[in-house]
């Protein structure tokens, strides 16, 4: 996912996407594990989707609570 696409969902969202993403993270670790994962580069991927998520995820609830302020 782009940056500018998760910026565009709402916060409910993105931990929706989140949990996705790391659920299909520990299925290729699983296939990684009993050698049915060919292209490792995907774990790659998908740890750098979670980090950006939980990155946009932090700076909306942080701008949220400083709107609050």
């Amino acid at each position: 996912m782009k940056t500018k696409e998760i910026r565009d969902l709402k916060p409910e969202e993105i931990e929706s996407k989140l949990a996705d993403k790391r659920q299909e993270l520990m299925n290729l670790r699983f296939q990684q594990v009993t050698g049915q994962l060919t292209d490792t580069s995907q774990l790659r991927l998908v740890r750098r989707d979670i980090a950006r998520l939980e990155t946009i995820l932090a700076e909306s609830k942080a701008s949220a609570v400083e709107g609050e302020a």
